[in-house]
């Protein structure tokens, strides 16, 4: 498959679809440097990834079950088992944290971007290695407790949860809209280019 023809047909599998085999070793290590190969202005690397495979998924979902609870005292304990299992539904979690770094320079907007672009990689890198995945957030995307609790520092945010495996069946298409729905032009009188 060539590159365009690899762009065009990436879809997200949804992660509870995910399965057995995912990404391990080698391959894994090439999705990951594939990744971080993205526009970075200044070279500041704002970003870090934390890769949950095997008993870690189980790990980080009991800490996340054990701050829903916090968060929710009377929730069933069906919701809380859904917490704790939320890891566990694709062979692999990569989470892509940005970090931003102080600058004078590089406004921190550029940096977050380049923290979404390492989400993408890891999809588009996947895609390419016959694997599928999901880019997901959810409340604990945003809990600063619970992120602390895997070692994220306080500044630390997170970009998503990208959830790597092997797809039960083929993605279904969704609509997408056309191109002219969303290409902008100069108003009128503005920038004519035919005029030269």
């Amino acid at each position: 498959m060539d590159a365009l023809e690899l762009l065009s047909q990436r879809r997200s599998s949804r992660a509870a679809e995910l399965t057995e085999p995912g990404p391990e070793g080698a391959v894994l290590q090439r999705i990951l440097e594939v990744a971080i190969r993205v526009p970075d202005h200044g070279k500041l690397g704002p970003w870090r990834l934390l890769v949950l495979q095997g008993a870690d998924r189980a790990w980080a979902g009991a800490r996340l079950a054990d701050r829903f609870r916090a968060l929710n005292p009377d929730a069933s304990d069906a919701l809380v088992t859904l917490e704790a299992e939320r890891f566990l539904r694709a062979p692999v979690v990569v989470a892509v944290v940005h970090r931003p770094i102080l600058s004078e320079k590089i406004p921190a907007w550029e940096q977050q971007l380049s923290a979404g672009a390492v989400c993408q990689n890891l999809l588009l890198a996947a895609h390419a290695l016959g694997f599928a995945g999901q880019w997901l957030t959810g409340w604990s995307a945003y809990d600063g407790p619970f992120l602390e609790a895997l070692g994220f520092a306080p500044e630390d945010r997170l970009a998503g949860w990208i959830y790597l495996g092997t797809p039960e069946r083929e993605p279904t298409p969704r609509a997408r809209p056309a191109l002219e729905e969303v290409l902008l032009t100069l108003p009128k009188g503005k920038g004519d280019s035919g005029s030269r």
